[in-house]
């Protein structure tokens, strides 16, 4: 035999033993198995200690049980709206989550507006913490996996008083990547906003948060849709110069589709807008011409993680940036999970410190600024219904209309 048969040999013989040892490494640790027969029994429907009942910022705790003992947490809705959608998944599999999402948002006469998109949205979070803890991942895995270390936050008011430039100074000092501020508001107990002087006072509160943050650090401003147009225009030219990261909702939302492509063409300020959006229809046209550079839509306003995981990749596709209102804790920790994997650029608001909750002992990883994933399974979110006010649990399934399907099975309409 030639020597360099034999040197081969003895390589290939190396190789199959290191690569058995990687087998036996990986057989160590939790592999992902076939998901278990499951079908859901129970929607229990709670209000937290400090309930919020506006819809598009609900915190309303939805707890979805399964036969097998498994139980997904989700958080949005109200009770009426809850409570329909609820009743379409009895006896389903929870892990068919996009058949569930379309089978909730087509069974009845109405399609859903922004109010029913909210619930439809927490019961789809729910769902999704079902599925990653039954296969003991994070949801993100699930997702195409992490994509940057940590979510980048910007922090509202720069916390305590003080002038537009302390606080926006505090704001970076804490780690934060940006200082939002609003449009000039007015002292308690004044309610009359005379829009030309707040124009100047805007333009002068941008001067000070450029300051503020120093020329390396970043601010934001919500114009909270106050301006008429060309109210808006005068502002938004008059902050260029402050090189800000991004103008949100500078005119009328009952405007957004015809105002917003207007304005991009007067402005060099990046534009954001969308908090008060609920489905991607909402605004698809205003992301594909690229009439925006940030959406602010969020969970579970949107309809879920199903739904913001479609809207981040058509923001991927068009060079959109993502940064997120807040609603409720719940949500801004599952938002975590979607922002993630995503491609783009992105930032959270984030007010609430280290996010300690006495209904939820397990939440988020917060520190300097940031927000960092973490292993646990599901959202890593831990809830205590104890500490919560039960209002309702479903636990019969809720007839809708005749669906119809296409000959593969796919659910098309009524």
């Amino acid at each position: 035999m030639k020597p360099q048969n034999m040197n081969r040999r003895k390589f290939l013989k190396t190789m199959a033993a290191a690569t058995a040892g990687v087998v036996l490494a990986k057989q160590a640790r939790p592999v992902f198995a076939a998901l278990p027969k499951v079908k859901i029994t129970k929607v229990s429907i709670y209000d937290a200690p400090n309930p919020n009942r506006l819809f598009n910022q609900s915190n309303m705790v939805v707890l979805i049980t399964t036969d097998n003992g498994i139980i997904g947490v989700g958080e949005g809705g109200s009770k009426d709206t809850l409570e329909q959608c609820a009743g379409r998944l009895i006896g389903r599999n929870p892990f068919d989550i996009e058949a569930a999402w379309q089978d909730m948002y087509r069974s009845f006469f109405y399609p859903p507006g922004r109010e029913k998109i909210h619930a439809l949205g927490a019961l789809d979070m729910a769902l999704w913490d079902i599925k990653a803890k039954a296969l003991d991942v994070p949801v993100y895995e699930l997702l195409g996996g992490m994509n940057r270390k940590h979510v980048e936050c910007y922090q509202t008011g720069g916390g305590g008083g003080g002038t537009v430039k302390d606080q926006a100074a505090r704001a970076i000092q804490a780690g934060y990547r940006a200082y939002r501020m609003d449009a000039a508001s007015l002292g308690r107990g004044n309610t009359v906003y005379e829009s030309h002087e707040r124009v100047r006072q805007v333009i002068a509160d941008c001067k000070a948060a450029r300051e503020g943050v120093g020329k390396d650090g970043d601010w934001l401003i919500d114009l909270h849709q106050r301006f008429d147009f060309i109210d808006a225009v005068h502002a938004c030219k008059g902050m260029e110069e402050y090189e800000l990261y991004l103008a949100e909702d500078p005119v009328r939302t009952e405007a957004f589709l015809e105002d917003i492509p207007k304005l991009r063409l007067q402005t060099s300020v990046p534009i954001a807008a969308g908090e008060e959006w609920g489905q991607r229809w909402d605004f698809n046209k205003l992301v594909e011409n690229h009439d925006l550079d940030y959406i602010r839509t969020t969970l579970p306003n949107v309809g879920g993680i199903s739904e913001m995981h479609k809207i981040a990749a058509m923001c991927e596709t068009h060079f959109v940036g993502i940064v997120p209102h807040f609603t409720g804790p719940i949500s801004s920790a599952a938002l975590i999970h979607v922002l993630g994997p995503f491609a783009g650029p992105c930032m959270m608001e984030y007010n609430f410190g280290a996010g300690k909750y006495e209904y939820l002992p397990e939440l988020l990883d917060f520190k300097e600024g940031k927000l960092w994933p973490n292993q646990r399974p599901g959202l890593g979110v831990k809830v205590d219904p104890t500490k919560c006010k039960l209002l309702l649990e479903v636990t019969e399934f809720v007839g809708g209309r005749t669906l119809y399907f296409r000959p593969d099975g796919s659910m098309t309409n009524w």
